[in-house]
């Protein structure tokens, strides 16, 4: 073991009694009363870990030698997991349920620093994660992959630019793992996008940025994007349905994510018949066809959607559904002109809505407002927001939707203070778990 210095260094290697886990894959550890956050390492075990960052008034280091071990450690099931390795995975050394137990740990920790919420709120949430059908490996339908300056196809290491060299990745599904990637050579510098929908459509992209300007300007770039192999547009299957987009174009990585998302919002929103919904951030429509099916031929569904080929995709997807609105452009400008509405759906970016959307989204008087997020400190701070408001977070589900990563989506209910809880009569129905009727993905 380094013998770390006074102050310690990039290289040192400390001992630590590890801690709570904490946001971003990682536990909290303390050396010398300085904060560690540790990556590799699972809360209660002790360890030897490399320091790899000095930030102010903390330090980042992976856990390279387990003294003492958490009942909950296995073997990664991926050798290109590990301090030094592919960043894509966080918890890979703990088994499945460890992983969900410890991201209910930390959304309820940030829905108290970050959304302002007491602890007795959050412990009436009774917040849980729940597995989705399929097992932790195998369930991505979409990846990500930069090439290295010698063209060959990787995955980022944590926090860094360097590129680990991999040859297949197991949290992809097996169609994803078959197309014609990682045993070939590609443009340096490049990016590409790996798909096999749900319906069985390839697609490879590539990506590269060009430059944009010219004499000062040079500097700017835009990126272009050509289809190396497959089909330009696929098709993925969720509630009954097919669903038409771009094989760009954002959808659930997780198999099984979309059924489940759409069945929870539907059961929290508890639509009537008659009623007017917005489906904010859209996407490819399938919010949109599930609350128009919801409201019937009496109630109206307005998508607003600002990426232009998703916006089109929702076109074509609810051609059949007259009463299905969709409306190209930012949430912020066109909510406004919207009106008043019963329901509103939102799935936004890993930024969450931010003040302005939700203050328009509480303008419109709407009596419910399901939230569906791929991050939960974005959810925290939009709660926190919602909650200055005078509305409060009734119900909220959490799913592992990304397993064997940090990431967790949540589906959360949002309601006027000391309005009835939608849909209910029984205030002490559960607010967690996977729906009954639930068959069995990151923005």
């Amino acid at each position: 073991m380094t013998a770390p210095s006074a102050d310690p260094a990039v290289g040192d290697t400390l001992r630590l009694t590890v801690g709570k886990v904490a946001a971003g894959g990682h536990c909290v550890a303390r050396y010398e009363g300085q904060v560690v956050f540790v990556r590799h390492a699972l809360p209660g075990e002790v360890v030897d870990a490399t320091v790899t960052e000095v930030k102010r008034g903390f330090l980042r280091a992976d856990a390279v030698v387990v003294h003492t071990a958490s009942a909950d450690r296995v073997p990664p099931p991926c050798r290109y997991a590990g301090p030094g390795r592919c960043g894509g995975c966080d918890w890979q050394h703990a088994t499945p349920a460890a992983q969900r137990r410890l991201k209910a740990d930390v959304l309820a920790e940030l829905l108290v620093r970050l959304g302002k919420l007491t602890p007795e709120q959050v412990d009436a949430l009774q917040v849980t994660v729940a597995e989705l059908p399929g097992g932790p490996l195998d369930w991505r339908t979409r990846v990500r992959y930069a090439v290295d300056r010698a063209g060959r196809a990787g995955l980022r290491a944590h926090r860094s630019h360097r590129i680990v060299e991999i040859d297949a990745c197991p949290i992809a599904t097996p169609a994803v793992r078959e197309l014609p990637v990682t045993d070939r050579g590609w443009r340096p510098g490049s990016e590409l996008s790996v798909v096999s929908s749900t319906a069985g459509d390839p697609a490879v992209l590539e990506h590269r940025e060009v430059p944009a300007g010219r004499g000062r300007d040079r500097r700017r770039t835009r990126t272009v994007t050509r289809l190396v192999y497959g089909e330009e547009t696929v098709v993925e299957r969720a509630i009954g349905t097919e669903f038409e987009l771009p094989a760009e174009a954002f959808w659930q990585v997780h198999p099984a994510a979309a059924d489940t998302f759409a069945a929870t919002a539907l059961e929290l929103l508890a639509p009537r018949a008659g009623e007017r919904a917005y489906d904010l951030y859209g996407g490819a429509g399938l919010f949109a066809v599930a609350l128009a099916r919801a409201v019937g031929d009496g109630g109206t569904v307005t998508l607003v959607e600002s990426h232009p080929g998703a916006a089109d995709a929702a076109r074509h997807n609810v051609r059949e559904l007259p009463r299905v609105e969709v409306v190209a452009g930012r949430v912020e400008r066109v909510l406004p002109a919207l009106g008043p509405a019963d329901l509103v759906l939102l799935d936004p970016p890993r930024a969450g809505a931010g003040r302005t959307v939700v203050e328009q989204i509480v303008a419109a008087t709407p009596r419910a407002v399901c939230y569906v997020a791929c991050d939960p400190a974005a959810l925290a701070r939009d709660t926190a927001t919602f909650t200055e408001l005078g509305w409060r977070l009734s119900r909220l589900r959490g799913f592992d939707a990304f397993p064997m990563t940090q990431h967790v989506e949540c589906v959360a209910l949002f309601e006027p203070a000391g309005a009835s809880p939608a849909g209910r009569t029984d205030p002490a129905l559960p607010s967690t778990g996977r729906p009954e009727d639930v068959p069995g993905e990151e923005r």
